[in-house]
């Protein structure tokens, strides 16, 4: 049969066709898409209240990880207990010169806060990532999984010289601001339309 003999199809076409001066329809989202952004959406969430939880037991000891004794409100450092003992890494003297001192709590803390807040709510992702890049990238150089010995000659026990926690993480929240993870079951898109954030797209 030749392409002649096939009947004319009456079917009309599924993309709708763009007038002139009318803006073009918007594509529906797929149920799986949808899926997809809510997946995005409450792992963005967990993220965010693991640093939030973090935060809130290093401020007022919540007896976990932090005893209440050595809570922050009551005098205790959130950076000495764990930067004094860095003992591995090309940084480990600067770490340890850091340990306690009050701009390294602040500006520690500051970042827990700021950031499990921003993911949380969904709002400034992009900013989000890039403090929580840093964040994690100083906190991957203080234990340094590269290294099988500490400066002692004590094994480090880790568990992968590259891919520990802290990449892991710091994937994550790249992943989130790229796909703009806080306009689903957040405030992202609300935030977006603030007139400060229109006119510094890097604080979306």
């Amino acid at each position: 049969m030749s392409i002649k003999d096939h009947p004319t199809s009456t079917r009309k076409p599924t993309v709708p066709v763009q007038q002139t001066g009318e803006p073009a329809a918007a594509t529906p989202v797929t149920t799986a898409t949808s899926g997809r952004y809510q997946v995005l959406a409450v792992l963005r969430i967990v993220m965010g209240l693991t640093l939030l939880w973090a935060f809130g037991d290093k401020t007022f000891g919540w007896n976990y990880a932090t005893s209440s004794k050595q809570a922050w409100i009551n005098g205790g450092s959130p950076t000495k207990g764990f930067l004094a003992h860095v003992e591995v890494g090309p940084m480990q003297g600067i770490l340890r010169d850091w340990a306690g001192t009050g701009w390294a709590d602040w500006l520690f803390m500051l970042a827990l806060l700021g950031i499990g807040l921003a993911l949380t709510l969904g709002i400034g992702m992009r900013i989000a990532a890039g403090a929580g890049t840093l964040l994690l990238a100083l906190m991957w150089t203080a234990e340094w999984p590269l290294a099988q010995h500490t400066s002692t000659g004590a094994l480090t026990a880790s568990t992968n010289p590259i891919i520990d926690y802290h990449f892991v993480y710091i994937v994550v929240v790249i992943v989130l601001a790229l796909f703009a993870a806080g306009d689903t079951w957040g405030f992202g898109r609300r935030w977006a339309k603030l007139g400060f954030v229109r006119q510094n797209p890097w604080l979306r």
